[in-house]
């Protein structure tokens, strides 16, 4: 029997030939069964989809059917795996049924499909031209291929948002660096969200403050707080008479004559110019593009020893009104935690002055 002959050999009597071309009738006539079914089980809907694709494997382990043949089984399999979401699944099955047979249009179609989907867009545009050359009609085709086209617009469209926000973001760093500033990991992103400084067109910087009421750590948000600007034109504005008093300040302590400000010193690392980048491009465009520069090697131990020039505890330096957000920012026992952050006080809140001012409060 041909069932028994050794791998390799040739059958010799007519017997054997016999066998060999019923075994491979019986293959043929597997594959085209467990084809059919595999079919019938994708008209059954999605949860037989897994069935289907087990029938179209058994079909093409079969070896028993011609290449178009089995280019067609191929194609069907991708066409299931590109509704069951396997994309590049489906890829692959489409360009096994190109190879066995160039001219299905079917296959050609799903692997165009499969590379849209896995937003190959060079593969999905040969594809697609290369069915149109042999169906010039095809108008699924002609859709997927202004498909390509929008998907390609759409791509250049953020391609350029993303080169914008990375160029924005390294004058910013250029900007930061030449000032002198020191930008710590940001602490207070649950008040403030993403912001970040912008740099206008004359080259000056528009910093978002926080002001932090430590007594009751209530806060208050300046949008724009332009570096050349003193504190006592800000301050002037939220603390006018004619502002309502804060809502919790019901003995009016917090008054534009009343309050003081302040800014912690202490001690951190500085930023990185390779995570200073990737901190100013957090809620752009370029947010997701990875850092540049050489990680760590600028990471800078930064600590403050000395005593204030003003008065008031080592740890909290009283801010002067009078100077201008840029000066106190350069200020060498500063290091801003994302954004400037300020810390507002009342002299006539005398019990927790005192304490503020002694360095006995803290954060809690």
């Amino acid at each position: 029997m041909a069932l028994w002959m050794e791998a390799g050999s040739e059958p010799k009597t007519e017997s054997e030939i016999a066998d060999l071309e019923a075994i491979a009738a019986l293959k043929e006539s597997a594959a085209l069964e467990f084809k059919e079914k595999g079919n019938q089980y994708v008209k059954s809907g999605k949860k037989h989809y897994a069935d289907a694709i087990d029938c179209y494997t058994k079909a093409i382990n079969q070896k028993a059917l011609r290449d178009s043949e089995n280019s067609v089984i191929y194609a069907n399999r991708a066409h299931v795996n590109l509704l069951l979401g396997n994309y590049r699944r489906a890829l692959m099955d489409a360009e096994e049924a190109i190879k066995l047979c160039p001219t299905n249009i079917k296959a050609i179609y799903r692997a165009v499909k499969a590379s849209l989907s896995l937003d190959l867009l060079g593969e999905a545009r040969s594809y697609c031209e290369t069915g149109l050359e042999r169906d010039p009609n095809n108008e699924e085709l002609k859709k997927l291929a202004r498909q390509i086209d929008a998907q390609n617009l759409e791509h250049e469209h953020i391609e350029a948002q993303v080169s914008k926000a990375v160029a924005t973001a390294k004058h910013l760093v250029s900007a930061i660096e030449s000032r002198g500033l020191r930008i710590g990991k940001a602490v207070f992103q649950e008040l403030t969200g993403l912001k970040k400084p912008v740099l206008d067109s004359n080259n000056i910087l528009h910093w978002p403050v926080l002001l932090l009421y430590a007594e009751v750590m209530s806060s208050d948000f300046i949008e724009d707080f332009c570096e050349t600007d003193m504190f006592t034109a800000h301050l002037d504005t939220m603390f006018s008479e004619s502002c309502p008093p804060l809502p919790w300040d019901k003995e009016n302590n917090y008054t534009r004559e009343a309050i003081e400000l302040y800014y912690e010193a202490g001690s951190g690392v500085c930023l990185p110019k390779a995570k200073l980048l990737p901190y100013l491009l957090e809620g752009t465009a370029g947010s997701h593009v990875e850092s540049i520069g050489d990680d760590d090697k600028d990471v800078t131990e930064w600590s403050y020893d000395g005593n204030s020039s003003g008065k008031g505890s080592s740890k909290w330096i009283k801010v002067n009104e009078k100077r201008t957000l840029l000066d106190v920012l350069k200020e060498p026992n500063l290091l801003i935690p994302g954004i400037p952050v300020f810390y507002v006080v009342s002299k006539r809140s005398s019990f927790f002055y005192k304490k503020f001012r002694d360095g006995k409060w803290s954060l809690p």
